[in-house]
């Protein structure tokens, strides 16, 4: 195993990415950095730059805007990266499926830059942060 993927699983480095969310997700992705949850006791660390990132925390459908954003994003991070798809919208377009706005989920938009792009997903919405830490702990794990 590589040393980027032994760090990739003790210390992940995550940098959040808003593509068109109601907020829900964002609210609850914040909640996880409060003292109740201490998502930094596994290590995790939210951070401002996708360039000191290991992994993307997305939220929210892939807006016609915000989609070469994400791919700017996703580029920057240092590879191998891991990508969470937080909540119903990131995951299968949730309540704005049939949105004018609308060009994909996260999966659809990543796989046409990155074909072997590591995606997790974390569906509910918005999910608990109880289930964000448990799908990223999940995902670690199986890398």
């Amino acid at each position: 195993m590589s040393w980027k993927l032994w760090s990739l699983k003790k210390s992940p480095w995550v940098f959040h990415v808003n593509t068109g969310a109601c907020n829900n997700c964002d609210i609850e992705v914040v909640n996880c950095l409060t003292p109740k949850f201490d998502v930094e006791r596994f290590g995790i660390k939210l951070v401002g730059t996708p360039r000191h990132a290991d992994a993307l925390l997305v939220t929210g459908v892939v807006t016609r805007q915000a989609a070469p954003r994400l791919i700017r994003a996703y580029q920057q991070t240092p590879k191998p990266c891991v990508v969470f798809a937080i909540g119903a919208c990131a995951c299968n377009l949730g309540i704005f499926r049939k949105g004018y706005h609308v060009v994909g989920p996260v999966d659809k938009i990543l796989r046409e830059v990155d074909p072997n792009a590591i995606i997790a997903y974390v569906p509910g919405c918005p999910p608990k942060p109880e289930a964000m830490i448990s799908g990223v702990i999940k995902a670690l794990g199986a890398i």
